[in-house]
C-alpha cells in the first residue's frame, strides 16, 4: 500500500459516533442515487459496482440510498453488491421511504404507518438483508400526526427491522416534536437529520444546526456540492450540456435551480481557493462542508470513479483561516429577522455588556 493510499484509508476511516448514538459511521457516506440509470444521470452495474468496491476499499462503511432512487434498482443493486463482497453486517446501510412508486393508491407513500410498514417490506425484500440500520423519512407529507411516525418507528426498532431512525427534509419545528415526543414516552429517539447544505445552500444554519447541537443530532448533509455548480463545470455564459442540472432543469424541484448569479460569484472564490491550495473546486467544496459544525457523515455521489477518488481526497487538507474567511464571506446569509436578534448587537444588551440607552435609534427605529 502506498502512503497515499494510506493516509486516505486514515482518513475515510475515521469513525466516529453518529449523533447520541452508539453508531459509528465514516465522515463521508456514500449515496447510492447515481447506482442505477433510470434517471439519466447515474451509473449502469459494472460503473456502480467499481464505485462501491473503492469506496470499501478506501475504508468507509456508511452507505446511502432510497426505495425511490432510479424506481427501487439503487437498492436492488446495492443489495447484489453487498452478498457478492459478503459485507453486509460491516457495513451502516440507509434507506428511505414517503414518495410514492404507485401513484393510484394514496396510501402508497407519504408518512402514514400503513405505507412505512409497506415500505420497509420493499426496501428489506431490494436490498436482500433482513435489517436496515438507518431509516430516513425522506420528506414530510404535511399530513400525518408526527405521533403516528414515532410510534411507528418505535414499533419497527422493536421488530428488529431497524436499529435507528432520522429524518429529512422536514420543518425544524417538526424535527424538535418528534425527538420530544420519542423522549418523553421512553421511545427511541432520532439520531441525525439529512439535510441540503453547501456553500450555495445555508439556510439550515439558522434553525437546524443550534437545534441539532441542543439534542445532539448529526446534521448529514446531502448535495454538498451544490448538484455540481460548485465542481467549476457549469459557466455563466455556458450552454447546459452536461450534468444533473441539465437533466433536472424541467423538473419542477428548487433543489436543482442553482444557476443564479450569487451562486457563480460563490464559485468564482471557490475557484481561486483551489487554485491557491493545489486541489479541485469540488474538494474545496467538499471540505467546508465536512468541517462545518454539527455535521455527521456528509453525502458524496459519483457517477464516474475519478470523482468518487477525488471527493475521498477531500478529507486530506485543511483549509488556512485566511481562504476559509473568503468563503465564508461570499457566501454568508443575509441578516433576518428573527435571528438578528440572537446575534451580538442585540445580545450585547440582554446580557448587559452594553446599555441599551447608549444608541436607543440604532435598534428601535
Amino acid at each position: 500500500m502506498s502512503e497515499e493510499s494510506g493516509r486516505l484509508i486514515e482518513s475515510v476511516a475515521s469513525y466516529h459516533l453518529l449523533g447520541r448514538s452508539g453508531l459509528r459511521v465514516s465522515p463521508l457516506c456514500l449515496g447510492a442515487m447515481t447506482f442505477g440509470n433510470d434517471w439519466g444521470f447515474g451509473n449502469e452495474e459494472d460503473v456502480a459496482r467499481q464505485v462501491f468496491d473503492r469506496y470499501l476499499e478506501a475504508g468507509g462503511n456508511f452507505i446511502d440510498t432510497a426505495d425511490m432512487y432510479n424506481n427501487g434498482n439503487s437498492e436492488k443493486m446495492l443489495g447484489r453488491f453487498m452478498k457478492d463482497a459478503g459485507v453486509r453486517d460491516r457495513l451502516v446501510i440507509a434507506t428511505k421511504f414517503a414518495f410514492n412508486m404507485r401513484p393510484s393508491d394514496p396510501n402508497a407513500g407519504g408518512n402514514g404507518r400503513k405505507h412505512i410498514m409497506e415500505a420497509v417490506e420493499g426496501s428489506l425484500r431490494r436490498l436482500g438483508t433482513d435489517y436496515i440500520d438507518l431509516y430516513w423519512m425522506h420528506v414530510w407529507d404535511t399530513m400525518t400526526p408526527v405521533e403516528e411516525v414515532v410510534s411507528t418507528f418505535e414499533t419497527l426498532v422493536r421488530q428488529g427491522k431497524v436499529r435507528y431512525f432520522g429524518l429529512s427534509d422536514i420543518p425544524a419545528w417538526y424535527a424538535s416534536r418528534a425527538f420530544t415526543i420519542a423522549e418523553l414516552r421512553g421511545w427511541e429517539k432520532i439520531i441525525a437529520l439529512q439535510l441540503e447544505y453547501s456553500l450555495v445552500e445555508r439556510n439550515i444554519e439558522h434553525e437546524f444546526v443550534p437545534m441539532a447541537h441542543s439534542l445532539g443530532l448529526a446534521v448529514c448533509p446531502w448535495s454538498p456540492l451544490g448538484s455540481g455548480v460548485l465542481t467549476g463545470k457549469y459557466k455563466r455564459e455556458g450552454d447546459l450540456t452536461e450534468g444533473r442540472l441539465k437533466t433536472m432543469k424541467d423538473s419542477g424541484n428548487p433543489a436543482f435551480e442553482k444557476l443564479t448569479e450569487r451562486n457563480f460569484d460563490i464559485v468564482d472564490v471557490v475557484l481561486d481557493v483551489a487554485k491557491e491550495l493545489g486541489k479541485s473546486p469540488a474538494q474545496v467544496a467538499l471540505n467546508w462542508v465536512v468541517n462545518r459544525p454539527g455535521i455527521g457523515s456528509t453525502l458524496i455521489g459519483a457517477t464516474k470513479l475519478h470523482q468518487l477518488e477525488d471527493n475521498l481526497s477531500a478529507l486530506e487538507f485543511d483549509i488556512p483561516a485566511e481562504l476559509s474567511r473568503k468563503l465564508e464571506e461570499v457566501s454568508r446569509l443575509p441578516s433576518r429577522f428573527p435571528y438578528f436578534f440572537f446575534g451580538p448587537a442585540i445580545q450585547g444588551i440582554v446580557h448587559g455588556e452594553r446599555p441599551m440607552a447608549a444608541h436607543p435609534k440604532r435598534f428601535w427605529g
